[in-house]
């Protein structure tokens, strides 16, 4: 059973997510906000992102945006990590870019809890979502 302390923060990150999500259209080739993410860093830092769909493949994932957030504030450590969905549930995983982005941001990557399931706060270790991950022997 997940202790009321931790349930909070989820809690916390599930709000700062849902503040920014909405599907906006930005111009005629760009809609933003249908996916929102939120983050944890190691300092207890939130940063949030949205999706950026464009016409020409150029967009990013909300979770890539939230990490651009906190690598422009200075800091590289995730600790907890979630997704809103278009349909305004919690709980998709990041797609094989984001994993292999977070991967490549620290030794102790492996160790970022990502939520799956908000009615249970179940998560998983994004090491366990990429195994034999490539860039391991690099990483010290």
């Amino acid at each position: 059973m997940i202790q009321e302390k931790e349930r909070a923060l989820w809690q916390k990150l599930y709000e700062s997510a849902k503040a920014i999500h909405g599907e906006r259209q930005v111009s005629p080739f760009i809609e933003v906000g249908s996916v929102s993410a939120a983050l944890m860093t190691e300092k207890g830092n939130i940063y949030t992102g949205v999706c950026i769909d464009t016409a020409c493949g150029l967009g990013m994932c909300a979770e890539r945006s939230a990490i651009a957030a906190m690598l422009s504030a200075g800091e590289s450590e995730i600790v907890k990590i979630l997704c809103i969905m278009p349909d305004g549930s919690c709980g998709g995983t990041p797609c094989g870019a984001c994993r292999e982005f977070m991967m490549q941001l620290s030794v102790n990557a492996p160790a970022i809890e990502v939520l799956t399931d908000t009615e249970n706060f179940s998560t998983v270790a994004l090491g366990e979502m990429i195994p034999d991950w490539w860039g391991k022997k690099y990483m010290g």
